[in-house]
């Protein structure tokens, strides 16, 4: 399946869709500024890093994408970008995680506007990392095959909760692993070996919701691609 058929464009960028993405962000931060004139706090600003941060993964996946590489080129440039992309890609659905901002005491604003801007911003985070997800399962599946395609994809998803999960509990950042990888990589075993409750029952919940949206998404593809094959089937009758 190709890209665009998701997308809206041949390439995603700048195709018909990508002006939407740069406008949900500009309207995340269009909410944040808001709250900030209505409140005089910087409550949720951190909203704002948080959707920078998950325009990084999108960025490298589209130029690994696009990049008119040989199949040997691609095959040394692949892994870099892919390790980068993958100590970035968890930002993108961290967004989701944010809610539990709206336990904290309210500020004489609106809870329904907190809750509409998290949505907002979650909601563009965790686009931004399915459309990621699946130019890197397209150059996989491209050069490996179809079910090492989806095998990617399990394993992305089970590395993205962990990842999540280390974000949001634990206090790591992605720029943790390239700066304090030893101290990180120990952190990271010690708890796989010896998981919480907590950390179970997150990634038990995380990880069948992650594959459910994306599934989602990737099914949405198919339609549109028998829906365009149909149209150019009808327009090639006439």
């Amino acid at each position: 399946m190709e890209l665009y058929t998701i997308l809206g464009g041949k390439h995603a960028w700048p195709g018909s869709a990508g002006p939407a993405w740069a406008g949900a962000t500009l309207m995340a931060v269009v909410l944040v500024r808001l709250r900030i004139i209505g409140t005089d706090s910087l409550r949720y600003v951190f909203l704002v890093w948080n959707l920078f941060l998950a325009w990084i993964p999108f960025m490298v996946a589209y130029v690994i994408y696009t990049l008119p590489l040989s199949r040997r080129a691609l095959l040394l440039v692949a892994p870099l970008g892919a390790f980068l992309w993958l100590i970035f890609f968890p930002n993108a659905p961290y967004i989701l995680t944010d809610f539990q901002h709206l336990s904290a005491p309210g500020e004489g604003f609106p809870v329904w506007y907190d809750v509409l801007l998290l949505m907002w911003a979650a909601f563009t985070g965790l686009f931004l990392g399915m459309i990621s997800l699946f130019m890197m399962q397209e150059i996989v599946r491209r050069e490996f095959g179809r079910w090492s395609g989806w095998g990617f994809v399990l394993l992305v998803t089970g590395l993205t909760a962990i990842g999540v999960y280390m974000g949001r509990f634990l206090r790591w950042n992605s720029w943790d692993v390239l700066g304090h990888f030893g101290d990180m990589a120990r952190f990271t075993l010690y708890y796989l070996l010896h998981p919480t409750p907590r950390s179970l029952l997150f990634a038990g919940l995380f990880v069948p919701f992650f594959l459910f949206v994306y599934l989602l998404m990737y099914a949405f593809g198919h339609l549109l691609m028998e829906r365009r094959a149909n149209e150019q089937t009808r327009a090639m009758e006439k």
